[in-house]
């Protein structure tokens, strides 16, 4: 419910705030008092577009804040998805800066277009001429048949399945589309792998054969280092070895005089222990160094197999490669996985369709028998309404397939005229008719399902005497179970409404400005005879005022 509207800066209107009450309220007005002023702000709560053109003076920026009673709505869930803290007064906020920027406002938090958008489509419905052509949408007159026909809980199981049922049918797409892709591959995929497994390769075989060519490919260096190595220490007339040995033995001569020349003496030692122990190694290892050729050219074969290996596939190291061996490996595991998959997911595919064939049935045969009630009900209402031929036929069409709704067709035929044909509503039904028929429609509604506050733009356009009368009963009878707020220009509505407010242009030395206040009774009755009589006000208009508020 719309507890309170304020507004600053916009169109004509420097500032007000207007505090709304339940039921049924009225707005009244001449005409381009500013009446479309509110509905422009209210739009802007909507989240419809902001234009600079709008501000009333461009130096300041424009404010409009409207205050909601959300307890019968339950929203809840709105607020978490959205990480808003909710209340059950919830203040929405739009600001435009004189340069064309734009701020959205839940409590205070900085939100999207989009959530507002999101959020008010749950709370407020403003109709308009433009807003009839709901009227035409298979989608709008689906949603009366159901709402008629009570069928909330069973279409939101059914919704919430046939979500399921969707994206698992989406998921099976994407993985034949996915398998097919794969499959074109798979040939080429074996092929690769086959090659990676055939070279058999080892995590550390690239680095270590690497290093063995590197001596395979010196060996007469190493041979002639070794050779010479060995020679010096070991087998040259004055070598290394003889020389050392000659040095411990001059010091182990003087060793007893000195422990520092003991002291040396066992480094010498030491030397020489290490120096043979160096020779004996060498000498080895110049026994085991061999020109091996074949080795050489099958070290050099086995690089060579790797390096092209990687170098096809990209791969940095031999690392790199065996990670791109254990991908094909994997491809071609979840490829025969898939086939299994695909094979489960059709199974609970089929399963959940036949779930949803029969709730589809289901809820068609309740749509069919709300059919001929909401047929008699709207066809009353309008009778009441001044269309006293007005014929409508709900036509309930079997789907070839299953649908988010279900699997019917819903399509309003709509004759005014006696025997006359029964056509599509949009090619038989006037602007008046058109809006009598939402009207009825929307009071049909509202004792079926929680509606959001309701403003009706003139919604009685080209009616008057004593269809407007019944038009404002109507919309009386509607708001003791919802917030109506009607703009009208119809003394016979004006006076149903249990609050009633008036706008109206007031000039001041230098601009003109729009107001809207709440009228007292007294005033009630001077707005409501002026509307019957003009602005020369007579005593039988008066009287006829106050009438009319006493039948009210």
């Amino acid at each position: 419910m719309l507890k309170s509207l304020t507004v600053e800066n916009y169109a004509l209107i420097e500032k007000t705030d207007v505090q709304w009450n339940q039921g049924f309220s009225v707005i009244t007005g001449e005409t381009g008092s500013g009446k479309s002023i509110l509905l422009g702000a209210l739009g802007l709560i909507q989240g419809q577009r902001a234009d600079t053109k709008a501000l009333k003076d461009p130096e300041k920026k424009c404010v409009v804040e409207a205050e909601f009673d959300l307890s019968a709505y339950a929203l809840q869930p709105f607020f978490e998805e959205n990480d808003l803290d909710y209340e059950e007064t919830c203040i929405i906020r739009r600001e435009i800066a004189p340069n064309g920027k734009s701020r959205a406002f839940i409590n205070d938090t900085p939100v999207a277009l989009t959530a507002l958008k999101e959020i008010t489509s749950h709370i407020i419905d403003i109709h308009s001429q433009h807003e009839t052509l709901l009227l035409n949408e298979g989608a709008f007159q689906l949603h009366v048949l159901d709402a008629y026909a009570n069928l909330k809980e069973r279409l939101s199981a059914y919704s919430a399945l046939y979500g399921e049922y969707a994206a698992k049918k989406r998921r099976l797409k994407e993985l034949r589309t996915s398998l097919e892709e794969r499959n074109a591959n798979r040939d080429y995929l074996e092929f690769q792998l086959k090659q990676l497994h055939d070279a058999g390769f080892s995590a550390n075989e690239q680095a270590e054969l690497e290093e063995e060519i590197n001596v395979l490919s010196h060996t007469s260096e190493m041979k002639d280092a070794l050779s010479k190595t060995t020679w010096l220490l070991s087998d040259k007339e004055e070598n290394i070895c003889g020389s050392l040995k000659e040095v411990t033995s001059a010091l182990s001569s003087i060793a007893q005089f000195s422990e520092s020349f003991a002291e040396m003496q066992r480094r010498a030692d030491s030397c020489l222990i290490e120096l043979k122990d160096l020779s004996r190694e060498i000498e080895q290892k110049l026994a085991d160094v061999n020109v091996d050729p074949q080795r050489l050219e099958q070290v050099s074969q086995r690089l060579d197999l790797i390096y092209t290996l990687e170098k096809k596939h990209h791969a940095e190291s031999l690392q790199a490669l065996l990670e791109i061996q254990a991908s094909f490996e994997q491809q071609l595991e979840e490829m025969d996985n898939s086939e299994e998959t695909t094979e489960l997911m059709e199974r609970e595919i089929a399963q959940m369709e036949a779930q949803l064939e029969t709730m589809a049935k289901a809820i068609s045969q309740k749509r069919q028998e709300a059919k001929p009630l909401l047929e008699e009900s709207v066809e009353n209402i309008l009778h009441s309404l001044g269309i006293p031929n007005a014929k409508l036929e709900v036509r309930i069409e079997p789907l070839a397939q299953l649908e988010a709704s279900g699997k019917d067709s819903v399509r309003f035929f709509f004759a005014a005229n006696k025997n006359a044909t029964l056509l599509p509503i949009s090619n038989v039904a006037s602007g008046g008719e058109l809006s009598r028929i939402m009207l009825a429609l929307k009071s049909i509604l509202c004792r079926t399902e929680e509606l959001p506050t309701v403003i009706l733009d003139e919604i009685d356009t080209g009616v008057s005497g004593e269809v407007a009368d019944k038009m404002g009963a109507l919309m009386q009878a509607m708001g003791e179970k919802m917030q109506v707020i009607s703009i009208t220009h119809l003394p016979q509505i004006a006076s149903k409404g249990a609050t009633h407010y008036k706008v109206y242009k007031e000039d001041d030395e230098t601009t003109t400005h729009s107001r809207i206040k709440r009228l007292s009774e007294a005033e009630r009755v001077t707005e409501i005879a002026q509307m019957l009589s003009g602005s020369a006000l007579s005593d039988a208009a008066v009287q006829n005022a106050k009438e009319l508020l006493k039948q009210s």
